[in-house]
C-alpha cells in the first residue's frame, strides 16, 4: 500500500481528499495534517510514499515546507493540490520533487486518474531496455489529453461561455450569455449545461419573472 499524508488546512476539504484517497485500491491515508507544523510532526512519526499538499498553509507556503522536507532528507514524493497557477511555481515544485499538479476545485476522478498515474511510475523497476521504455516509465506521470466535448461543442465557444460566466460573480442566464457572445439562447445554454455537469457551474431557477423561471447559472467558486 503506497501511504499517503494529506496536507490541507481546510478541514473540509482534508476530510473529502481523505475519503478521495481511500476510494483508491493501493492508496491508505497514513495521516492528516492542517498546518505545515503538524505535516512535519506527522513525518516525523510516519513513514509516508506521498504527500497530497496544499500549497497555502496557514503557518507558510507548501513549497516552503517541502525545501526544509528535502533538506532534513524527507524523499516522499509530492502532488501538489492547489489553485495556484503561476508557472514559476510549478517549475519551483518539479524542481523540489512534486511530481503531479491537481488544480482545485476537482473531482474524484481527476484525482483517482492522478493517483493511479504515480502508481503506474513508482511501480516501474528493473533496467530499462532503452529510450522507449524510459520514456513509458516518465509518461506514466503525464496528465491525459483532454477529453473530447460532446458532440457539436467546440473548444474555442466553451472557452468564451466560460470566461463570460467566471467574470459573473452573480451568475448568468443562457439568454444573457448568448446575447453578449452573440450566439443563440439554445446554444449558450447548451455549453452552460456541459459545464454543470463537468462540476464547474450550478445551476438554479431564478425567479420574480411572470411565466415559466429560467435556470441561472453561476460559477462554482475555485477553493484555495
Amino acid at each position: 500500500m503506497i501511504q499517503v499524508l494529506v496536507v490541507e488546512d481546510d478541514p473540509v476539504a482534508a476530510d473529502a481528499h481523505r475519503l478521495y484517497v481511500g476510494r483508491v485500491p493501493g492508496f491508505t491515508v497514513a495521516a492528516v495534517a492542517h498546518s505545515r507544523a503538524e505535516a512535519v510532526r506527522a513525518l516525523d512519526r510516519t513513514q509516508v510514499d506521498l504527500l497530497l499538499l496544499d500549497l497555502y498553509l496557514p503557518d507558510g507556503h507548501g513549497l516552503q515546507l517541502l525545501r526544509s522536507l528535502r533538506a532534513a532528507g524527507h524523499t516522499a514524493d509530492v502532488i501538489a493540490v492547489t489553485s495556484a497557477r503561476d508557472l514559476a511555481v510549478v517549475r519551483e515544485g518539479v524542481s523540489l520533487g512534486v511530481v503531479q499538479y491537481v488544480l482545485k476545485p476537482f473531482t474524484f476522478a481527476t484525482l483517482r486518474d492522478r493517483l493511479m498515474r504515480y502508481a503506474e511510475f513508482r511501480a516501474a523497476a528493473g533496467e530499462a531496455s532503452g529510450q522507449d521504455e524510459v520514456d513509458r516509465a516518465l509518461g506514466a506521470l503525464r496528465a491525459p489529453q483532454p477529453s473530447q466535448l460532446p458532440k457539436g461543442l467546440s473548444g474555442p465557444t466553451l472557452e468564451a461561455v466560460t470566461r463570460a460566466l467566471r467574470a459573473s460573480p452573480d451568475g448568468v442566464t443562457a439568454a444573457a450569455t448568448g446575447v453578449e457572445l452573440g450566439i443563440s439562447r439554445i446554444t449558450a445554454r447548451r455549453y452552460l449545461e456541459h459545464l454543470v455537469t463537468v462540476g464547474r457551474a450550478v445551476r438554479s431557477p431564478q425567479y420574480g419573472q411572470i411565466g415559466r423561471p429560467e435556470l441561472h447559472y453561476r460559477w462554482v467558486a475555485e477553493t484555495r
